[in-house]
């Protein structure tokens, strides 16, 4: 009834949420999710829970999953190789198991 599959994640400031959808799906990504995000890191501190000057400043957080994993490491890779060259970001892949694997 599981079936494998690849998890991506990208959590990037939301100047960069279309273009990093677009590059889901362009790689085989059949739908995902977003989240508003807040954290802290070597780029500094992003706080969600107040107002921010510059809303495009803020991060998100981006899930897609694959249900063939060597799309979702192209993805991840080119998303690291075009995108986060001139901007802050993670990218990783999770193992997920998934039921109704068709959907992925």
């Amino acid at each position: 009834m599981f079936s494998n599959a690849t998890k991506l994640t990208v959590i990037a400031e939301r100047l960069l949420q279309d273009r990093l959808i677009d590059m889901l799906y362009a790689g085989g990504a059949k739908g995902h999710t977003l989240f508003d995000g807040s954290g802290k890191g070597e780029h500094g501190d992003r706080v969600g829970d107040r107002a921010s000057v510059i809303h495009d400043f803020t991060i998100v957080q981006i899930d897609a999953v694959f249900g063939k994993d060597h799309q979702a490491r192209k993805v991840a890779e080119e998303i690291a190789e075009d995108v986060f060259i001139d901007y802050a970001g993670i990218v990783y892949l999770s193992p997920v198991e998934v039921i109704r694997a068709k959907r992925f």
